[in-house]
Parts: structure tokens; C-alpha cells; sequence
């Protein structure tokens, strides 16, 4: 179920996001910035529906919200950071995205400045 839905979920990417850039062009990373969102939306209403409204086999879950989240690995990172937060962990929550935001941006400068021009 993970494989399928993965592979569901990166096509789904690449055609969404695709489709936007080649729409708009421009520098902003438009297609980038709706698959997040929409990604983020879609792991909000799975979750819940999947483990508080209805009681599905857990290969449901497996395939719509595991697998799919390949669609967007950032709806993970912000259903953990909601999660957190409406247990009573806000200052998780921002640590988590402060955390995430700029360990994530050094460590993108880190890995292109060791493989760029010399």
C-alpha cells in the first residue's frame, strides 16, 4: 500500500507542480508552493477522517496518507507541528518549524556549497 500510494503520490506531484511552473513561469516556486498547501489540507482531512471518523483497514491509511504523502513530505512535517500544538505543545510546534525551516535551509547551503563551483 505505502509503494502504491507513494508512487500515486509523486506523479501526482510532478504533474501538479509542473503544470502550475510551466503556467506561470517567474522566479516564485508557484507549483512547489500549492502542492504544499494542498498536500497540507489533504493530510489534515485523511488523519482525521481515517483515524477519528471512520474506522477503515488500516491499509486505508497506509495507502492514502503513508503512501501519498510523497505527493508532499511538508504535509507530514506540518500534521506532526498541529499535532504538537493541539496536544499543548506550542512551543514544540514553533520549535519544530523554526527548527525545520532553518536547519533544512542550512543544510541545502551546506550540501550545494560542498558539490559547487570551486
Amino acid at each position: 500500500m505505502v509503494l502504491i500510494g507513494g508512487g500515486l503520490g509523486s506523479l501526482a506531484r510532478y504533474i501538479v507542480g509542473t503544470a502550475i511552473s510551466v503556467r506561470t513561469g517567474g522566479r516564485f516556486p508557484l507549483g512547489t508552493l500549492v502542492v504544499n498547501v494542498t498536500g497540507s489540507f489533504l493530510i489534515g482531512l485523511l488523519m482525521v477522517l481515517l483515524t477519528e471518523r471512520l474506522q477503515p483497514h488500516p491499509n486505508w491509511r497506509l495507502l492514502l496518507v503513508v503512501g501519498s504523502s510523497r505527493y508532499t513530505t511538508f504535509s507530514s512535517f506540518e500534521y506532526e507541528t498541529f499535532q504538537a500544538v493541539q496536544s499543548g505543545g506550542k512551543w514544540i510546534g514553533l520549535l519544530n518549524v523554526i527548527g525545520s525551516v532553518t536547519l533544512g535551509y542550512i543544510a541545502v547551503w551546506i550540501g550545494a556549497a560542498i558539490v559547487g563551483k570551486r
